[in-house]
């Protein structure tokens, strides 16, 4: 009975790893439709949103998050942008401009700032469990090509990824999954990204900020 047991477990299992890594490779098949959707929902959520005056109207934006509790939104928010970053679903931009039209620029930053940070250490943490295969995968050959050969200690990694985080146009979700496989520390990572993030997330809040604001008038 035992031996049974463990042959109809050890089936289950490998069923299950088997729609596991199904749902892996659609995913990595199909990113780039998944995050054209994902831009295009939050281009209309924004529409949407400036047509019933909750992007202009502090009013009607404390009544609009009210429904969701104060609370629960910005909590929601935080998950979305932890989600983009690890599935690029929406591009980061306007993951940007949806938490300062959502919660303004201050409130908007630091939301934006908890999200993509913990996105950030969770995508090097994958790099780290699952390896380079995974990795390619998740960034595309021509991008693992290109910044895989820094990947040794003695080019430096390390100081190119703190400036590239640093800088708001580098490619960091990408970045994030290729650190797993270097020589840094979880505890390096994570500084260089807590420490480098802010600017470059300031830059995209204070910008589309006042973008918005001159919109309005």
């Amino acid at each position: 009975m035992d031996a049974k047991k463990m042959t109809v477990s050890s089936k289950e299992s490998a069923i299950v790893g088997s729609k596991s890594l199904s749902a892996q490779d659609w995913l990595f098949k199909n990113k780039n439709s998944i995050s054209i959707i994902g831009g295009m929902l939050s281009i209309g959520f924004i529409i949407y949103g400036w047509n019933l005056g909750i992007f202009t109207s502090g009013v009607k934006m404390a009544a609009w998050l009210g429904h969701y509790g104060i609370v629960t939104a910005p909590l929601l928010f935080i998950l979305v942008q932890v989600i983009q970053v690890v599935v690029p679903i929406i591009p980061g931009a306007l993951g940007c401009v949806l938490g300062i039209a959502m919660f303004g620029p201050i409130n908007g930053f630091i939301y934006n700032y908890i999200g993509i940070c913990l996105g950030s250490i969770i995508a090097f943490l994958l790099g780290r469990a699952y390896g380079p295969d995974f990795i390619r995968k998740v960034t595309g050959d021509k991008f693992y090509d290109r910044y895989s050969k820094y990947l040794d200690s003695d080019h430096g990694f390390d100081k190119m990824l703190a400036v590239l985080i640093f800088l708001p146009v580098a490619p960091d979700d990408l970045l994030c999954y290729l650190s797993g496989i270097s020589t840094i520390s979880v505890k390096k990572f994570s500084a260089i990204i807590v420490l480098a993030k802010p600017f470059s997330i300031f830059l995209y809040s204070m910008g589309l900020s006042t973008v918005m604001q001159a919109l309005i008038k």
